[in-house]
């Protein structure tokens, strides 16, 4: 049986092998989890005696199999479990992500059935991070971009938001830049600044941290944004 440690880190070392691809260095899993290095360097030692990951001297980890499935099976209750919050309790989107990481490893598989099975089998989380299925198959690679890539004059529709950070959310929420929203470039200043227009006229300045942590896709002219509901934050 792992422990909720070891789920930690394969979920995080899953989250960093979907954005960057593998191999994941052991710096980037210490700053994702505020670990120190030889922390986490012992740790990939654990993991990888269990046949969780394959390390790289000098490059990194990369997840098994076996290690996918697992942390493929922690995101899904955790996006779920965020989705139950915001849909069911009534939480913001900001509040939900420590609730759900304090959850996520003590829910039953039949628990998470239901929770599945009461909000519909949902398909993204409230942030727009994508629900591992219930055969726990692979997601789809991510096809999204950052805000903060993107020029003057580019048209998109936000995907998904980061989860790390409770005031950036709340701050987004009030702008109403949430999953779903369309948004157009107006102005990328040089000093780390994007400002963007949303669908209802208002222009919001983002410092570039914030613009990272907003994927999104471009707007396809001939069908528009998706019609995902947006999130409101309570």
């Amino acid at each position: 049986m792992l422990s909720d440690v070891m789920e930690d880190y394969l979920k995080v070392i899953y989250e960093i092998q979907a954005r960057s691809g593998p191999p994941v260095s052991t710096s980037a899993v210490a700053e994702a989890l505020d670990k120190t290095p030889a922390t986490v360097t012992s740790m990939l030692g654990t993991l990888e005696e269990r046949g969780l990951v394959t390390r790289e001297k000098y490059k990194g980890v990369e997840l098994t199999p076996e290690g996918e499935t697992v942390a493929l099976e922690v995101l899904r209750h955790h996006r779920l479990l965020e989705a139950y919050l915001a849909e069911q309790l009534d939480y913001s989107w900001s509040e939900v992500h420590d609730e759900a990481d304090a959850l996520e490893h003590h829910i039953s598989e039949e628990f998470e059935r239901r929770v599945a099975a009461a909000l519909g089998d949902p398909a993204v989380d409230p942030h727009g991070d994508p629900i591992p299925s219930a055969d726990l198959a692979p997601l789809d690679e991510d096809e999204t971009t950052p805000l903060s890539t993107h020029d003057v004059g580019d048209r998109v529709v936000v995907s998904r938001v980061s989860d790390r950070d409770r005031e950036e959310l709340e701050y987004l929420a009030d702008a109403g830049i949430t999953p779903g929203t369309t948004l157009e470039v107006v102005d990328v200043a040089p000093f780390g600044m994007v400002t963007v227009r949303t669908g209802e006229g208002a222009e919001q300045s983002l410092p570039d941290t914030v613009a990272d942590a907003i994927r999104v896709r471009p707007v396809d002219e001939r069908t528009g944004p998706d019609d995902r509901a947006e999130v409101t934050d309570a």
